[in-house]
């Protein structure tokens, strides 16, 4: 579950960036000061659109590494509108089973994505996005793909969404020896939704980061240190509400290795290095190792497999424009 964004993507100048007081690589909510740039990145720019969020990339991403048709499901709410539909065609396409909430008096929710020499800002107008209800979730023929599915993976944007929805399937994964898996997703998340975000993660199975994300974690949190292997020792041994599983704790850092901490240790794997001007964009290389990680671990594939494929799928996203792909992948 999450939020399903219509991405508008577009190499933009530095220029746009300090006008609408843009962070290079950063994801934040668009205020009303960021209103007019959906407007005039569509005029003045070259864009695509794709559909987006970071959820619905990683399940496309997901069920493009498994090439199991239906194998995914996904949720979330958009409007009933031309955007509504071409996130419908272009999810379809990808596999994915979906069951959106359609809102017939709010706008989809659009994400603009703003690439200045490979790097990308996300400023994302949730619309109708933000409107998901729990209510969706319960409805007999939804609540049964949560009946059906033995894995779960929110991201933490969905914390500013709808938290109770959340609950119900974190609750339903660790009273059924489920995986539930989250990721932090974003510094302002582990800021200003704490209390949902501590709720949420007390039943994480597999928490996800960057090395950005982890820092202002520890930072939020008074741990006193900035060291990427500690904060991941810290994450994996936050309470836990269900003993099941023991939890692991992945961060991905860029081009460093990936760091993933279980049992108070730590390994590093290393990531697929790129030259820079095979780069194209990074927009959902974070969603796309998530996916790949996820399509293996479905498998019951030992953990170093799992952080290979992660890697495989963002370098080959990296390579493209937005969170996309070839037909096939080409993971051994």
């Amino acid at each position: 579950m999450g939020n399903p964004l219509l991405d508008i993507s577009a190499v933009v100048d530095d220029d746009f960036l300090v006008r609408y007081d843009v962070k290079v690589n950063n994801a934040i909510i668009a205020e009303d000061k960021h209103l007019p740039m959906y407007e005039e990145i569509i005029k003045k720019y070259n864009v695509e659109y794709i559909a987006g969020g970071a959820t619905q990339n990683s399940i496309k991403v997901a069920q493009w590494m498994l090439q199991i048709p239906g194998a995914t499901s996904y949720m979330g709410c958009i409007g009933k509108d031309k955007f509504g539909e071409e996130m419908k065609k272009s999810i379809k396409a990808a596999g994915v089973n979906v069951h959106y909430l359609e809102d017939e008096s709010v706008a989809t929710g659009t994400c603009a994505v703003c690439v200045v020499g490979g790097e990308r800002s996300l400023i994302a107008n949730l619309a109708a996005a933000n409107c998901y209800k729990s209510d969706h979730l319960k409805q007999q023929e939804n609540w049964a793909l949560v009946e059906k599915a033995k894995f779960f993976y929110i991201a933490g944007f969905f914390l500013t969404v709808s938290p109770d929805s959340i609950q119900l399937v974190a609750e339903h994964a660790a009273a059924n020896n489920k995986i539930f898996m989250m990721n932090l997703s974003a510094a302002f998340i582990c800021e200003f939704f704490r209390d949902p975000q501590e709720k949420a993660l007390a039943y994480a199975d597999y928490i996800f980061g960057n090395e950005t994300e982890a820092r202002t974690f520890s930072k939020v949190h008074g741990w006193e240190t900035d060291n990427v292997e500690e904060i991941a020792i810290k994450l994996s041994q936050w309470p836990k509400a269900s003993g099941t599983y023991k939890r692991i704790t992945v961060i991905t850092q860029g081009p460093d290795p990936v760091i993933v901490a279980e049992d108070g240790k730590v390994k590093k794997f290393p990531v697929i290095l790129l030259p820079k001007e095979k780069l194209v964009d990074t927009n959902g290389a974070g969603d796309a190792f998530v996916g790949g990680f996820i399509s293996q671990l479905v498998k019951g594939k030992p953990l170093e497999d799992c952080v290979k494929a992660g890697c495989y799928a963002s370098n080959v996203v990296i390579q493209r424009s937005g969170c996309t792909f070839p037909e096939k992948p080409d993971f051994h």
